[in-house]
C-alpha cells in the first residue's frame, strides 16, 4: 500500500464531523481523500480552521499554508486566528482526532516522533507534545520499518517520548495496528501474514 492508498484508508476511519488536525508529513495526505459529505474539519496549528486539500495551479496562495508549509486552499466558512488560539484549542481538549509520524511507538500507545536521541540529529519539537495529550484520539501514519529495516512498532520506545500511553492506533503499509494498555492486536492486514508482520516487528501479535 502506498502513502496516498493509506491516506485514502485513513481518511475513511475518521468520525462524521470531526475536528482533525494532520501531522506535518505524510499524514497530510489524508486531506486529500476526505470526503466532503462527512463534513470533516480541518485544523493546522498555524491558525486554520476549516482547511482543505493541497492547492493546485491557479489556486495556490503563498499565504495560505498549513504547518508544514504546503499550500492549501480554505473550504467555505474557514476561519484564520492567532497561533495561540490554535495551541489553546489543541491543548484544551477540542480536537477528536490527531494523524502523527512517529520515530517509534510502543504496544502501550507511548510515542516518540520528536526526537532520535543522536548527537546530530536535529529535535523537532513543533506541536507534537502538545497534540499528542490534547486530541481525544491519536492515530499514527508512519512506515512500519525504518531505512535499516528495524521496526518503528516496538515493545518500549528506546527514543526520547513525545506522550505516554496517547497513540491508540497505527496505521502502516502492511498493516493498522491497535495500541494501547492492553498491548497491540491487528485490525487488519495489507497483502502481509500475520506471521509475516510478527517476524518483521519481532512482537508477537493478534488479530483482534
Amino acid at each position: 500500500m502506498n502513502r496516498d492508498e493509506l491516506a485514502k484508508r485513513i481518511a475513511q476511519d475518521i468520525p462524521y464531523g470531526a475536528y482533525v488536525n494532520l501531522g506535518i508529513g505524510a499524514p497530510t495526505l489524508v486531506a486529500d481523500h476526505l470526503d466532503p459529505e462527512r463534513d470533516v474539519t480541518l485544523h493546522t496549528e498555524n491558525g486554520l480552521l476549516g482547511m482543505g486539500r493541497a492547492a493546485k495551479g491557479d489556486e495556490i496562495d503563498p499565504d495560505l499554508i498549513n504547518a508544514g508549509k504546503i499550500p492549501v486552499i480554505a473550504e467555505p466558512g474557514a476561519a484564520y486566528f492567532h497561533h495561540a488560539d490554535s495551541f489553546a484549542m489543541m491543548r484544551g481538549g477540542h480536537l477528536d482526532v490527531c494523524v502523527l509520524g512517529a520515530f517509534q511507538v510502543a504496544t502501550n500507545g507511548d510515542l516518540a516522533n520528536w526526537h532520535t536521541g543522536e548527537p546530530d540529529a536535529i529535535p523537532a519539537v513543533g506541536g507534537a507534545m502538545d497534540l499528542a495529550i490534547g486530541a481525544k484520539q491519536v492515530w499514527v501514519m508512519t512506515d512500519l520499518l525504518t531505512k535499516d529495516g528495524s521496526s518503528k512498532l516496538v515493545e518500549a520506545c528506546t527514543y526520547p517520548l513525545t506522550g505516554k500511553g496517547c497513540v491508540s492506533r497505527v496505521y502502516t503499509e502492511r498493516a493498522v495496528i491497535a495500541v494501547g494498555p492492553g498491548g497491540a492486536s491487528v485490525i487488519e492486514l495489507f497483502d502481509t501474514t500475520l506471521d509475516e508482520l510478527n517476524e518483521l516487528t519481532g512482537l508477537k501479535l493478534e488479530m483482534s
